[in-house]
């Protein structure tokens, strides 16, 4: 009895199909001598190239909020490469650490659009990716960044931000863009205010960019990040947009990549 059964179980076993995972690593890249650290996460269960999508981190850096968001491209079948804009070890602890670092490249956008084009580059040279299927999605300053990723003329199919900074040194660098862009606001955000996003709007509009642009009543900045639980005024979680945007992201991939 006792080996009937366990030849049962083992053709049971047999006859199931192997648990897909998702499989992620660290990937250190460099820009101009400095080097960065990734993450790369992909579904093993799903077989050729697919299409990348880069994620750029809040202010305090790459960490588990950026990787958290890159599995969940990841289960939608994308390989989601996590930048590292800040350099390998540098992870802000503090909201005054956070702001000293995130300050240093809202100063110069050029260093910012270098370090998340070497991003680009590593998410492109990843042998699962399918180089001419890319897009990027930041948060906060990540945002930003993607934004500004755009403004220096990368090769990418689009772009998604979450409540990033809309503001850039010169606005005549949206002639360069080259891609589709989705930009998710929060409504009630005091950090980007109504000046900033008409002026944002004036420079898609002068460029002649496609853009969609989504604001969520009532969200304020941040509205993403569960851990946004109001101890920065300004800065707040919220439940509805959260879901809202991601889905507006979906949706905006969806016709992409069809």
């Amino acid at each position: 009895m006792k080996k009937t059964f366990i030849f049962l179980v083992g053709m049971i076993l047999m006859s199931c199909p192997a648990f897909a995972a998702l499989q992620h690593q660290a990937v250190e890249y460099s820009q101009d001598g400095v080097v960065m650290e990734g993450y790369v996460v992909y579904d093993d269960a799903l077989t050729g190239k697919r299409p990348g999508v880069l994620v750029v981190h809040e202010w305090k850096g790459l960490n588990d909020y950026a990787k958290h968001r890159a599995d969940m491209l990841a289960e939608l079948g994308y390989v989601a490469f996590a930048a590292d804009i800040y350099g390998k070890g540098v992870r802000p602890q503090t909201n005054e650490e956070a702001g000293a670092e995130a300050g240093k490249y809202k100063k110069d956008r050029i260093l910012l659009r270098s370090r998340v084009n070497a991003a680009l580059t590593a998410l492109k040279g990843n042998a699962l990716v399918d180089d001419k299927q890319i897009a990027a999605i930041g948060y906060c300053f990540g945002g930003m960044t993607v934004l500004e990723l755009a403004r220096s003329g990368a090769e990418v199919k689009g772009i998604v931000s979450f409540h990033g900074n809309l503001n850039t040194p010169d606005p005549k660098d949206a002639k360069n863009i080259k891609t589709k862009l989705l930009v998710l606001h929060g409504a009630a955000d005091p950090f980007v205010p109504a000046a900033e996003v008409e002026t944002f709007k004036k420079e898609m509009a002068d460029a002649g960019v496609y853009y969609q642009f989504v604001a969520y009543p009532g969200a304020m900045h941040a509205f993403t990040n569960p851990d946004n639980k109001g101890e920065i005024p300004g800065a707040l979680y919220n439940a509805e947009a959260d879901k809202q945007s991601w889905q507006a992201m979906k949706d905006f991939f969806a016709d992409l990549f069809k």
